[in-house]
């Protein structure tokens, strides 16, 4: 048996706290066991406890990845603890401590935002590469992008193991009640739904949506969008929004239950333009038959095969995901093929068993 203790700082739901959701569904328990540091009061607490695995809370570190003082109250549960790895998610402090503890280090990398210009090249490299693989004995990169985003910054490519997200598949309510869930958030069933579920950063490339949504219904198409999710951005984008036609941007807040929201699109739309790796809400649609146009940032072409399972465009164009968008609307017989590519793909590549064996054979590969 494999003792694996896991360090997030998230306080919320955010894309490694579903990363980690999704490898503790579909864990193989007969040869890992598997544990968590959280800070305390963080939401992932009352997620992970049903699934039968040890939750440890500490006061602070709470949505930062280093303080000094985390160090020393990490190293001590640790040291309590006694696992064989310890697999950190952007914690820097748990990473510390467990080289202080003398434990084998996994360090899972979740985004891939561009490489500052003193880190890409001389000292700045150098140093990198030194500091990183001091405290890490394997990393985990989400998506090639993130692969060539680690090497850029100067980590070995013998040192990362790369993988694709998976997920837990998604579940749709029937027809019926999804009619219903649309109609409470004010589409009819002529519209053509386009919804996005990310945070709300400018990086999200929002206002590259409500730009393509502007010349779709300045062609006389039926076309509405739902956002799902908070962010700092909200707040001017709610301004832009509320040019549009009443109903026709929707905000839905953070949205806890993905199934309720996926039910009312008929295209989930991701137009991100930095730090995009392996998108769990474009695979979590992908597993309930929902196509994606996604931008050609990042990992997104790796998630989808234009013509396939969705589409693809370049990042910042709105015109090209208008383009992409209008096809659908314009084609029945369309969407129904890319719903039916978008479930075939997912049980090919994106499943969460897939997901859960990739990050153990990383654990198994470790402890040889």
């Amino acid at each position: 048996m494999i003792r694996v203790l896991n360090i997030i700082s998230d306080t919320n739901l955010g894309g490694a706290g579903r990363v980690l959701l999704n490898y503790a569904k579909y864990r193989d328990r007969s040869r890992f066991d598997m544990s968590v540091i959280l800070p305390r009061g963080s939401v992932l607490r009352d997620m992970l406890e049903p699934m039968d695995i040890p939750v440890y809370e500490i006061d602070g570190m709470a949505d930062r990845s280093f303080d000094r003082a985390d160090v020393g109250k990490l190293k001590e549960m640790i040291r309590r603890i006694d696992p064989d790895i310890v697999h950190t998610h952007g914690s820097l402090s748990g990473r510390i401590a467990a080289r202080a503890c003398g434990k084998k280090i996994v360090y899972t990398r979740h985004c891939a935002f561009p490489v500052k210009s003193y880190m890409r090249h001389g000292p700045g490299r150098w140093a990198n590469r030194i500091f990183n693989m001091h405290y890490a004995d394997r990393v985990i990169a989400v998506g090639e992008s993130t692969k060539e985003n680690l090497m850029e910054s100067g980590i070995p490519e013998k040192y990362i193991d790369t993988m694709m997200n998976g997920s837990e598949k998604v579940t749709l309510p029937p027809e019926e009640e999804r009619r219903k869930l649309r109609r409470q958030y004010g589409f009819s069933d002529e519209d053509f739904v386009m919804g996005i579920l990310a945070r709300i950063e400018v990086y999200k490339g929002h206002d590259d949506i409500l730009d393509a949504l502007s010349l779709l219904i300045s062609e006389g198409l039926s076309v509405k969008l739902i956002i799902a999710g908070t962010g700092s951005y909200e707040e001017k984008l709610r301004e832009k929004a509320a040019a549009f036609p009443e109903g026709t941007v929707v905000f839905a807040g953070f949205i806890r239950d993905i199934s309720q929201i996926l039910a009312v699109m008929d295209v989930q739309i991701n137009a991100s333009y930095e730090s995009e790796t392996s998108s769990l809400s474009v695979i979590e649609g992908m597993s309930a038959g929902v196509p994606s146009a996604v931008s050609d940032c990042g990992g997104n072409p790796d998630l989808i095969a234009d013509g396939v399972n969705g589409f693809v465009f370049p990042a910042r164009d709105s015109v090209a995901l208008a383009a992409c968008v209008r096809k659908m609307v314009s084609d029945p017989s369309l969407c129904g093929r890319l719903k039916d590519g978008a479930l075939r793909v997912y049980e090919e590549r994106f499943t969460g068993k897939k997901f859960a064996e990739s990050v153990e054979a990383v654990y198994e590969k470790l402890m040889r």
